[in-house]
């Protein structure tokens, strides 16, 4: 798999980057209810790492060809 974000950085919801998987608000909603990617809280800073990204995306990857069979 090609990875969507840099496995050794480590990202916060106002990045750029992220956007690609959901803005601020969606990934807060996400947070809330338990779903979306992994992520450490360090007090009210809210951290993901690249490495955890890249898995969650892998994840949710869908391949039409294989629903077919």
């Amino acid at each position: 798999m090609a990875n969507l974000f840099e496995q050794n950085r480590n990202y916060t919801p106002g990045d750029p980057e992220i956007e690609i998987i959901g803005n601020r608000e969606k990934l807060a909603q996400w947070r809330h209810k338990g779903m979306g990617p992994a992520f450490y809280r360090l007090g009210r800073k809210i951290i993901y790492r690249g490495a955890d990204l890249n898995a969650w995306a892998e994840a949710n990857r869908v391949d039409p060809a294989r629903g077919a069979e």
